[in-house]
């Protein structure tokens, strides 16, 4: 199977302490990769993904598939201690929307 390392979420960081920009792909967090420039960081970093990518096919695994392309259902499960979730209970009637509407406006 065919993969655009290009829709891949690349970040690209100042490392102070190594004077070089440094790269990470979102889908690959144990992967990094540096340069002078953040291009040079970023053509880095596409490299080092494209090769995983073909190390994983080869080996039979199975390649994270782009988080911008992923489907999402918006369902988010959220565990809080029993006093946190009286207090949003509380503010929530407060403002006369549901707890959920408090949480999502507060994103």
């Amino acid at each position: 199977m065919k993969h655009d390392i290009k829709k891949y979420t690349y970040r690209i960081e100042w490392s102070e302490d190594d004077s070089v920009h440094i790269a990470r792909c979102l889908e690959f967090p144990s992967l990094a990769a540096h340069g002078k420039t953040p291009d040079k960081a970023l053509k880095e970093i596409e490299t080092v993904v494209a090769e995983s990518v073909k190390w994983i096919e080869e080996e039979g695994g199975i390649v994270p598939e782009p988080l911008g392309i992923r489907h999402y259902k918006g369902n988010i499960t959220l565990r809080v201690p029993p006093d946190v979730h009286r207090m949003l209970a509380i503010l929530s009637a407060e403002q006369g929307v549901s707890v959920n509407q408090l949480i999502l406006s507060r994103l």
